[in-house]
């Protein structure tokens, strides 16, 4: 471990190099600002090499007290000589992957459930049951006995709803004891949503006014950095518990849903070419909805892309060069998302505010999960209808 006055010392050293650099390469930083960006990542890795050698140097038995406050053979006689212990492990790189996967596969499944899949095998469910379909004997019609039989192994719906509540904030069902509904989660994914594809819009522009096509944008990456790591940090106390195994039984329920919809026998009943022709006849045809599947599945499929992303440690990168290379991978799935949600009313683009206020009080919700207008009106990126 470092003294007061290495440590002193050491930061002292780093800025007078930084100094020193910026102004002998003024001209050719000038020139090429990435050499610029090469700069600060090469000073900053030296610096944190530096400084997590001295995180693994193991501390005094009395971890370095006796000597700062005067005791015994090693009393310090000035404050430059005690130890100094500079950091601790940083907040932001200590997520789990695996749980903020499993969150983008429960965003997933929960858009799903949002279209209508289960309610639809269940209404299948009935009519064979009551025998006013004409099933029988085929595929579907075993695969549907089967799927009845496993019913009582699964969660219920009523555990799937306040599952998606805890998660997202999404319905209005209620939460376990000692849990809460995590209505910060709409806010946030939307906030970053936009700041990534404002990111690239700027990337855009960039590429058009200027000369060279690929050079490095003028977009903030420090406030899509900040929007990402807000947004992870909320689903990373959501992701506890049951979440993971949940997912899990639930995409194989999804999937099970979808191979007895894409069976001759049921396609053949409803007079489909695919198991989404199923999926929106008897929708229509049972509850007379307005249909939302493109949009719906569009944005199961860019969420849990974006969220997968999250799972990653790509938001951590400070090199624009870097960083823009690795976010290039969600920047269509962002879009798509904002674009899907935008036209079911369940977000706005954002325009002149571009950070949300991290305090949202007032937000209530209506049985389908939708905050009130008057819950969102603090919120310029929030949208009047998280989804």
């Amino acid at each position: 471990m470092p003294t007061e006055k290495e440590y002193q010392s050491l930061l002292d050293r780093v800025a007078a190099l930084r100094e020193t650099l910026a102004s002998r390469l003024a001209s050719g930083i000038y020139q090429d600002p990435r050499l610029a960006d090469a700069l600060v990542k090469e000073i900053d890795d030296q610096l944190d090499a530096v400084l997590r050698g001295y995180q693994k140097a193991a501390p005094p038995p009395d971890k370095g007290l006796a000597q700062l406050v005067g005791l015994g053979p090693d009393a310090a006689t000035a404050l430059g000589v005690t130890r100094v212990a500079p950091s601790v492990e940083p907040y932001d790189e200590t997520v789990v992957s695996e749980r903020i996967i499993a969150i983008g596969d429960f965003y997933y499944i929960y858009q799903h459930e949002k279209i209508g899949v289960f309610r639809v095998v269940k209404k299948l469910q009935e009519l064979f049951k009551a025998g006013t379909v004409y099933l029988s004997g085929g595929t579907g019609a075993y695969s549907l006995y089967q799927f009845d039989r496993r019913d009582v192994l699964r969660y219920t719906e009523r555990e799937r709803l306040s599952a998606y509540r805890r998660a997202f904030g999404y319905g209005s069902a209620g939460v376990p004891t000692g849990s809460r509904a995590n209505t910060e989660f709409h806010p946030l994914f939307v906030h970053f949503n936009n700041e990534v594809s404002l990111f690239w819009r700027d990337k855009r522009i960039s590429d058009v006014i200027r000369e060279r096509a690929y050079d490095p944008s003028f977009g903030s990456i420090a406030v899509v950095r900040r929007a990402g790591l807000d947004l992870r940090n909320n689903v990373k106390f959501t992701s506890y518990g049951d979440i993971n195994v949940l997912r899990v039984e639930l995409l194989q329920l999804l999937d099970e849903a979808f191979r007895i919809l894409d069976a001759d026998d049921v396609k053949k009943l409803f007079g489909a070419e695919t198991a989404w022709d199923v999926i929106e006849i008897m929708l229509t045809r049972y509850w007379n909805e307005r249909l939302e599947t493109s949009p719906r599945q569009r944005m199961a499929i860019a969420g849990r892309e974006v969220l997968r992303w999250l799972a990653q440690p790509h938001i951590l990168k400070t090199e624009r060069a870097e960083f823009e290379t690795l976010l290039l991978e969600i920047a269509e799935y962002s879009e798509e998302w904002l674009t899907s949600a935008q036209s079911l009313g369940l977000a706005q683009r954002a325009s002149t505010r571009r950070v949300v206020p991290w305090e949202q009080r007032n937000r209530v919700s209506i049985p389908d999960g939708r905050p009130t207008a008057a819950a969102t009106r603090p919120l310029a990126t929030a949208g009047p209808r998280p989804g």
